[in-house]
């Protein structure tokens, strides 16, 4: 049996890391957006997905950029999700040619819910989850529920205690 508590199984997360796998992302995505294999926009969904979807953006040389923010955490504590603020109408539309990023589907709640906004979206994520995948069109990594991402800028450098030892 593990000591460790649920959110000690952690995947550790890199600046260098998000950025090889953001753009790992990007290549996977280049050449399959509707518009002859360009898309029209990318949207992040705040705050996890501004990094990896300006990556993305970036690497596609998507010019148009936006995002909808999205609640769904506290801390470490998951719950309903719900949209606090979301882009213009207009370029959105049914979401056709548009790219939603973010950094990871968990349970699928965000993207369930940004997904029911914009159907027709292409919805991509660096990590995934099992319970999340099903609202996942493209992504990088898989890792398992159980285990927490710990991403770069919710980070600090600190001493951590070996598991085993006292050396």
């Amino acid at each position: 049996m593990s000591d460790l508590l649920p959110h000690e199984k952690g995947f550790h997360v890199s600046w260098d890391q998000i950025h090889r796998d953001s753009r790992a992302l990007a290549w996977r995505l280049d050449g399959h957006g509707p518009d002859n294999g360009a898309w029209k926009a990318v949207v992040a969904i705040t705050r996890g997905g501004m990094a990896p979807a300006m990556i993305v953006a970036r690497e596609l040389d998507i010019r148009m950029v936006d995002t909808i923010s999205v609640k769904s955490y506290h801390h470490q504590d998951q719950g309903e999700a719900q949209v606090l603020n979301e882009p213009d109408a207009g370029m959105m539309g049914d979401g056709t040619g548009v790219l939603v990023v973010d950094d990871l589907v968990d349970s699928g709640k965000t993207l369930e819910l940004v997904r029911q906004k914009y159907p027709k979206a292409h919805f991509a994520t660096v990590y995934a989850k099992p319970k999340g995948r099903p609202q996942v069109d493209t992504f990088i990594t898989e890792v398992s529920q159980d285990t927490w991402i710990f991403f770069p800028w919710d980070m600090a450098m600190q001493y951590v205690k070996p598991y085993r030892g006292s050396d």
